[in-house]
């Protein structure tokens, strides 16, 4: 089979100068890690770090009827979001399954999706197909990168390297202006469920805006992090990751979505039949646990709840914070309940581990 090239972001080679060590990752070649997944975690947690997400795809949507669109096609009301606004929200099939889980912003002049790297083309056609003549769907994801900036430093950081007209948003807010003298989009979001920052500029401006970054922030204890602090930092808030823990055989009541769904809309692709899965009732439900012993629960061990055979892990590891294993599953909605227990089969050995409620740890996002 003929070798498949792995794309790389407009970071590349700082990557290579600061000694990640790099990975395939839906098909883009990306930092797992530079100096070690637990300091690079721990850095985010007490300081900060910052990662290179430029992988994410970015669909742009113009025209009079942008917000109409992109109302249709995702589980969150868009009409209620104010310019400047970021929501959290769902592409479904018709029958319910999650296509993706899509970060929304509306600005001045356009709807910016945040979706998946793996899922972009996939998004991009499923949009289009929707899209009424007088409204532009445009995948921009090779003209835009996009920085995190993650932790309980990362105001400061922002605000020393000039970005201190950002340093005001809310949580789930944007901002356009300028940062290392170029135009950008900055946000008040993350993946890691610490304060943060996500930063959205022109591909050819990246660098700029890493360095300065990464000046500004190394009083401050920043540290580069990769993709395996950035799962193991996700995990330990219990934030889905797509293709393990939600995907197009899921819901988003069974996956504790349901927030994310606006039934109350008028119309929007799945709708129907989340009606119908509301009225019948989960038969499984997404539960967070944490290993009663030393084990580890790794993504694909197989479950056991009440005895019987309940699927498999779908995200699991260590959670330096917890102090513990970790990880998410489907079991029967009859054994979800948090101080239930499963069984994990680590490598053979089947090991009890406590369901609790919500995140393993308290995130500490901005208000």
């Amino acid at each position: 089979m003929p070798e498949t090239t792995l794309v790389r972001t407009p970071l590349f080679d700082r990557h290579v100068a600061l000694g990640a060590r790099l990975v395939p990752f839906a098909g883009w070649e990306m930092p797992i890690q530079y100096a070690g997944i637990l300091a690079e975690h721990q850095a985010v947690r007490t300081a900060a770090g910052l990662f290179d997400v430029s992988h994410m795809g970015e669909i742009e949507v113009r025209g009079e009827g942008a917000v109409a669109l992109v109302d249709r096609v995702t589980t969150n009301s868009v009409a209620a979001l104010p310019v400047g606004g970021v929501q959290y929200s769902l592409l479904l099939r018709p029958d319910g399954g999650i296509i993706d889980d899509v970060l929304v912003y509306r600005l001045e002049k356009a709807i910016l999706l945040v979706v998946n790297a793996a899922n972009t083309e996939k998004d991009l056609a499923w949009i289009r197909e929707r899209a009424p003549r007088d409204v532009s769907v445009i995948d921009c994801s090779r003209d835009l990168a996009l920085v995190a900036l993650q932790g309980p430093s990362a105001a400061r950081i922002l605000e020393d390297a000039g970005g201190g007209a950002f340093t005001g948003l809310r949580y789930y807010h944007a901002a356009e202006g300028r940062l290392a003298g170029h135009p950008a989009v900055v946000s008040r979001t993350g993946y890691t469920g610490e304060d943060g920052f996500e930063v959205c500029v022109e591909s050819e401006r990246a660098g700029d805006v890493w360095d300065l970054l990464m000046e500004s922030g190394r009083p401050r204890g920043l540290a580069p992090a990769g993709l395996g602090a950035r799962d193991s930092l996700r995990l330990e808030v219990r934030f889905c990751l797509y293709g393990n823990d939600i995907d197009e055989t899921t819901n988003p009541f069974e996956a504790g979505l349901g927030w994310t769904v606006r039934m109350e809309k008028s119309e929007f692709v799945g709708r129907d039949a989340l009606e119908r899965a509301r009225g019948a009732g989960v038969a499984r439900r997404l539960v967070g646990f944490v290993a009663e012993g030393r084990e580890i629960p790794r993504h694909g061990y197989a479950l056991r709840a009440g005895g019987r055979a309940a699927g498999s892990v779908t995200s699991g590891g260590f959670g330096p914070t917890v102090g513990k294993g970790i990880g998410m599953g489907y079991v029967p909605a009859e054994h979800a309940a948090p101080g239930g227990t499963v069984e994990v089969d680590c490598r053979g050995k089947w090991a009890a581990a406590r369901i609790v409620k919500g995140p393993f740890t308290t995130p500490r996002t901005h208000k």
